[in-house]
């Protein structure tokens, strides 16, 4: 059986996007702040209190932090498509 470049390197987008968008895993396992994944650290931001929340801040970081997600898909869409129907009638 023949591995196809377009198969695997779907496969290791997927994976990547499954492994940023853990959140309890990396919430749970990690104690070090600098080994923190992008999430977690979005999710400590605290406000000027212990009871703000700073939802601007919040979702200013979270675009951030998914502009490279982003731009890796979408540079790599053709790719990922024909990784995606390598599987199908030929």
């Amino acid at each position: 059986m023949r591995c196809t470049p377009p198969g695997i390197f779907t496969t290791a987008i997927i994976t990547f996007i499954a492994a940023w968008n853990e959140f309890l895993i990396a919430l749970t396992m990690t104690n070090d702040a600098s080994m923190q994944t992008a999430p977690v650290a979005l999710s400590r931001f605290t406000g000027a209190t212990q009871f703000a929340t700073p939802f601007g801040t919040q979702m200013a970081a979270g675009v951030v932090v998914t502009i490279p997600l982003v731009l890796l898909v979408l540079f790599f869409q053709r790719r990922i498509v024909d990784g995606l129907t390598a599987g199908a009638i030929k």
